[in-house]
């Protein structure tokens, strides 16, 4: 059976669906050794995932430095706390990497947030953005590009939570490790349905989508 996607998603229908949750290891990075260790691991990987977390600011014309990185695996994520390591040597050398592919959305808006904290240059990145717009689908969240492509929902809950917290919280580890997996998950599947046809694309009319909001409204 084919694979249904669909160009638009229906945003209303995502609370309905199933959570889709990390389930591996999350190792939180404190401190250059740390790092070391966690890149040493890394860049011995196939593919990763990676995401970005910043600290809300709630003023107008103010924004704060990036306060985490999250790189993943299939079965384990490495939350690299930037707030404390800052562009540390092994963190440069991961993001200049040039062997691993690591995936990510709308990547370019997390490239600019880590230039601030140091000179780096991008090495092996790709957007998860560019390349599902090939097989005709156009909303590009993360959440409706899950819940478009495994019928399960990513809760964005903990977003707008504190990321520089002295500690953080189970739920935001688990939250921020579930994103950089899902880039993962998403671009094995973007693969193989781009190698095997194995989809069928169904186009929703632009009316029907504003009347499902409006709906929902």
């Amino acid at each position: 059976m084919k694979k249904t996607l669909y160009n638009k998603y229906d945003k209303t229908k995502i609370l309905e669906l199933p959570r889709a949750l990390f389930e591996g290891r999350v190792v939180v990075v404190l401190s250059e050794s740390e790092a070391q260790k966690a890149v040493d691991y890394l860049l011995t990987q196939p593919l990763l995932g990676v995401d970005t977390e910043t600290r809300p600011s709630f003023r107008k014309g103010c924004m704060n430095k990036v306060s985490l990185l999250q790189v993943a695996s299939h079965d384990i994520c490495f939350l690299f706390r930037l707030n404390l390591l800052g562009l540390s040597p092994s963190v440069r050398r991961l993001l200049e990497d040039v062997s691993v592919p690591k995936i990510g959305l709308s990547w370019h808006d997390d490239l600019h947030m880590l230039s601030q904290l140091g000179d780096f240059k991008p090495g092996l990145f790709i957007d998860l953005q560019h390349h599902v717009r090939e097989l005709g689908v156009e909303d590009l969240s993360l959440q409706k590009l899950y819940a478009n492509f495994f019928g399960q929902r990513i809760s964005k809950r903990e977003r707008l939570t504190n990321w520089e917290a002295d500690v953080l919280k189970d739920k935001q580890k688990q939250y921020a490790a579930t994103d950089a997996w899902a880039c993962v998950m998403l671009y094995e599947e973007l693969l193989r349905l781009k190698e095997t046809g194995d989809y069928e694309l169904i186009k929703i009319p632009d009316n029907d989508v504003q009347a499902d909001t409006a709906q929902a409204g």
